[in-house]
């Protein structure tokens, strides 16, 4: 047997009071669990909601994980696209392009690679709709809010990504650049 009390302020001041009113009105029952008998309702909720908490948790950390992968992936990715075009960088330069020019070249090549990655990601999160239904709370699979804020994200993390190894070659030297035997 269960009693449920709402009260006005901290449930915790009230138990005393409630105690003594439950055992006033009969002294033989038993008060058994939580601060001198009672529990509160946020405290039994939040032992019944462990194991999801544990495991949103645990997929935040793999996302995070995720996330950092694909930034060092596409880092990695462009710092040697542009370490093969660093001739063609200093030709580019050469000739008259300007840091900028240079600047939105490599970042334009990148970005696009992470807009087809985030196309196909869309696409891929639509496909497993049935999956994650399961695994979703207060949320659709197909949330227009979720999948723009990833979306925006990702592509901020991929411009990030990106525009290091293009300041680096914009500060690459024409003359140093045609020396270099490739």
């Amino acid at each position: 047997m269960a009693l449920i009390i709402r009260t006005a302020g901290d449930p915790t001041h009230m138990l005393p009071a409630l105690k003594r009113a439950i055992l006033g009105v009969e002294p033989a029952i038993p008060v058994a669990g939580g601060i001198a008998g009672f529990q509160i309702l946020q405290d039994q909720l939040g032992g019944s909601l462990i194991m999801e908490r544990f495991n949103t948790s645990l997929l935040s950390l793999f996302a995070l994980a995720a996330l950092l992968l694909a930034a060092i992936g596409i880092y990695g990715l462009m710092a040697y696209a542009v370490a093969q075009r660093t001739r063609e960088m200093g030709i580019r330069m050469a000739l008259g392009a300007r840091p900028r020019d240079v600047l939105a070249l490599v970042i334009r090549q990148g970005m696009r690679l992470a807009a087809i990655g985030i196309v196909l990601g869309l696409a891929g999160s639509f496909a497993a709709t049935r999956v994650l239904t399961s695994l979703l709370y207060g949320v659709t699979p197909t949330d227009p809010v979720t999948l723009t804020s990833v979306a925006i994200l990702l592509a901020l993390v991929a411009l990030l990504a990106c525009w290091l190894p293009a300041r680096r070659a914009t500060r690459v030297d024409p003359t140093v650049a045609l020396r270099v035997e490739q």
